[in-house]
């Protein structure tokens, strides 16, 4: 092994350490475990719903990027009848009353898998979708933009009137592009940082709603 590849390792390995340790330490971390919850992830969608009402009324929803499945499980505890379709690139463990596609939202076939499944126009569509990092902050920015944009011209092509469009994004020259667009499809377009988002993240998140008829 050479000297690069030993610093590499090294490095790598810190920072799984790092990595670990603030898993141990996050507050949210912990909730979920104790409350059941796949994820910390859940508590964003609790503390947006707590601000936007988003999850009122909800009864066909499609989640993208569901994985592991924390919002998928607050929906259920809050809406047990609401019909949820969802899906991931990884494995999701089966969620009662949730259908699963595990595939790439970005396949042509999916948008119109999600809606079959479905049974109908969704009122709600969910995105945590994220790409993988590559270590450069452009390329990751606009890997991710690409995938937030697709989710939100899923949902103006697929939602009922009046629905409503919740997708994680990233600050950058970009977003503003997606905002203006959500402007001209939706009543009201806001978006925040949930307390539950680690304070070091550049993500926010971006609430659509009133889908125009």
């Amino acid at each position: 092994m050479t000297k690069e590849r030993v610093r590499t390792a090294r490095k790598r390995s810190a920072q799984s350490t790092r990595w670990l340790q603030r898993q141990l330490d996050d507050p949210y971390v912990k909730r979920a475990k104790a409350e059941g919850y796949r994820s910390r992830a859940a508590y964003k969608l609790i503390e947006l719903d707590e601000k936007f009402g988003l999850l009122k009324g909800a009864r066909r929803v499609v989640d993208l990027g569901i994985a592991p499945g924390g919002w998928a499980q607050v929906i259920r505890k809050h809406h047990p009848k609401a019909a949820i379709v969802g899906i991931d690139l990884l494995p999701v463990d089966p969620i009662e009353g949730v259908t699963l596609f595990e595939m790439d939202f970005m396949d042509d076939a999916a948008p119109g898998l999600l809606i079959d499944a479905l049974g109908g126009s969704p009122d709600l569509v969910i995105s945590d979708m994220a790409a993988n990092t590559t270590g450069h902050k452009q390329t990751d920015h606009l890997r991710t933009m690409g995938l937030v944009e697709a989710a939100a011209e899923f949902a103006i092509e697929n939602l009922e009137p009046g629905g409503s469009f919740l997708s994680k994004s990233f600050a950058g020259g970009s977003d503003q592009t997606l905002l203006t667009e959500l402007k001209r499809n939706f009543m009201s377009v806001k978006h925040a940082k949930p307390p539950a988002s680690r304070k070091g993240s550049v993500e926010w998140y971006v609430v659509a709603k009133g889908r125009k008829g």
